[in-house]
């Protein structure tokens, strides 16, 4: 069959596509583009209203041209209602079933009707082919489900409670993507620092595990919460020490308001929060600091969104993934009062406008920088794209070095998305 897969959302809902990706081809069916596609599968998000109301409206399109539709990530977790009211033939995949695309597939045209198949536990996301995005990137999933209850998330809802992958899997998961020729991987999940929080490898000797593989490769640390980083900081940042791991901290603080942060059921204060970072870049000068922030949270006053934006000013985060508030369904936050959203879209605008000023100025100081940095892949128009040690993003228009080696460039350009470089040694 001819079948094309779409997804949606985080780095781990991107592995699942992988896997599903290989899934279907090792089956011997062909994946196509979505205009060929006599069967589509759509790999689903619902962390925000915007990309929810675009699946249901391709969920529905897709039945109405007479495809097949397998739907598969969180939305049949928590929204299945709604996908079947879209299309009432759409085949189901819970989120720990990805292993079982296969199955679905093949059943299709035997006359069994739909399918729908949900696992109590995660099976099949480590040590099994892969058809990546990148052939030089790996995403690692490092565990499934969050142990926490932030009042707005309904990825929690959706992934259930905590189940970290046993590190002996991980780690061979990881040393034969680097056989393969693999040159970055990336350590994904609902947030890392849980990881081993139900277990007994934690994630700092998870990642000194990980730095043991042999091989020429960088580790992307995806995002990890404030409170669950205080536990765990000290030998956090000694994992960091290893060259392997890029100098980036992805730490969602979400709101610089206390009262926000409290209602928000957030189980940290601002101040924690700030100590994490502080300490960070105690120890490594050139660190990158991502952060999320929710504009716009049910009862988020005017001073209240002051101090996010003094907070940004203070702390200087190169890259501020925002989000304006919208009610999610099944989580607590569903029934409080809501902000007007004229009022979201302002704060949102103006919340922009800062960071993007911020980020630029930042990378302006970079010109004229020089050091190592790693191949990572082909740029997406011409040379290849590289890292600073501290994930900087570095294009080398007039470079054929291939992915996995190290050489020192010159910055002479920037935009607020990545560096402009010349191979100088």
């Amino acid at each position: 069959m001819k079948v094309h897969v779409s997804s949606y959302g985080c780095s781990a809902s991107q592995a699942s596509a992988e896997i599903m990706k290989a899934s279907i081809r090792d089956q011997g069916h062909d994946l196509v583009p979505e205009k060929d596609a006599e069967v589509l599968v759509i790999n689903t998000c619902t962390v925000k209203y915007t990309t929810e109301q675009k699946i249901l409206h391709k969920i529905a399109a897709a039945g109405d041209a007479g495809n097949e539709v397998i739907v598969s990530g969180c939305m049949p977790e928590v929204q299945l209602e709604d996908i079947l009211n879209q299309n009432p033939q759409a085949h189901i995949l819970g989120i720990n079933s990805v292993s079982k695309i296969a199955d679905v597939i093949g059943s299709l045209g035997s006359g069994k009707g739909r399918m729908q198949v949900f696992m109590d536990e995660p099976e099949g996301f480590q040590n099994v082919p892969r058809v990546r995005y990148n052939p030089n990137i790996h995403i690692c999933q490092l565990s499934q489900g969050c142990d926490f209850s932030c009042s707005y998330c309904i990825v929690s809802i959706a992934r259930g409670k905590l189940r970290s992958f046993e590190p002996e899997d991980i780690v061979a998961d990881i040393k034969a993507a680097v056989s393969d020729g693999c040159r970055e991987v990336w350590l994904t999940s609902q947030d890392n620092g849980q990881y081993g929080n139900d277990g007994k490898v934690f994630l700092p000797e998870l990642l000194k595990m990980i730095c043991d593989i042999p091989g020429n490769f960088k580790i992307r640390v995806g995002m990890i919460n404030p409170f669950s980083v205080v536990p765990i900081l000290d030998d956090l940042l000694d994992a960091f020490d290893n060259e392997k791991i890029y100098k980036l901290l992805h730490l969602p603080i979400q709101s610089a308001s206390d009262d926000v942060l409290k209602k928000m059921n957030r189980y940290h204060g601002i101040s924690e929060a700030n100590n994490v970072i502080d300490r960070f870049r105690e120890r490594f000068t050139d660190l990158t600091l991502f952060t999320d922030i929710i504009v716009g949270f049910s009862g988020e006053s005017n001073e209240d969104f002051k101090k996010t934006l003094e907070w940004v000013k203070r702390f200087r985060p190169d890259k501020v993934n925002i989000s304006r508030y919208t009610p999610r369904p099944h989580t607590k936050a569903w029934v409080y009062r809501k902000i007007d959203s004229r009022i979201i879209v302002q704060r949102s605008n103006e919340l922009h406008i800062l960071c993007e000023g911020i980020k630029l100025e930042v990378k302006n100081t970079m010109i004229g920088w020089e050091g190592d940095v790693f191949i990572s892949k082909e740029a997406k128009t011409k040379g290849m794209m590289a890292r600073t040690d501290s994930y900087n993003p570095v294009v080398i228009p007039e470079c054929n070095i291939p992915p996995g080696v190290t050489c020192r460039v010159r910055i002479y350009d920037a935009t607020a998305g990545y560096f402009f470089a010349e191979v100088i040694d």
